[in-house]
């Protein structure tokens, strides 16, 4: 099976995210600090429309609230974390005035206990 994606060509194929991106910020001014992207967000399997990504880091709290704000589905948040590593994310996608957005939130797991033999 071959998978094509469709890449924006034009500066113009961002201009329905940086649209909600603005309605976003007002509509949410008093929500934590996020770093956000306009990027490609995958919506299914190669089909990458331009959208936003919207990251928090070390506040899982700050994530919550975003998720709220966005109105995305707390039931098809999922939870990932780094093969042996101690970074953990969850991350949720959506659609939020007409574009989609993918929230992410990074945090830190703890370290492993020390085995002591």
């Amino acid at each position: 099976m071959t998978t094509t994606i469709e890449t924006a060509t034009t500066a113009g194929a961002q201009i329905n995210a940086a649209g909600a991106l603005l309605a976003i910020l007002t509509t949410h001014a008093d929500l934590p600090n996020p770093q956000i992207d306009l990027r490609e967000v995958r919506v299914s399997a190669g089909v990458w429309p331009m959208g936003l990504r919207i990251a928090l880091h070390n506040d899982i709290s700050a994530f919550e609230q975003w998720r709220t704000a966005l109105d995305l589905d707390p039931d098809t948040v999922d939870h990932k974390h780094s093969l042996g590593g101690t970074l953990a994310w969850l991350i949720v996608t959506g659609t939020t005035h007409s574009v989609p957005v993918e929230l992410v939130g990074y945090y830190d797991l703890p370290e492993p206990a020390t085995t002591w033999g």
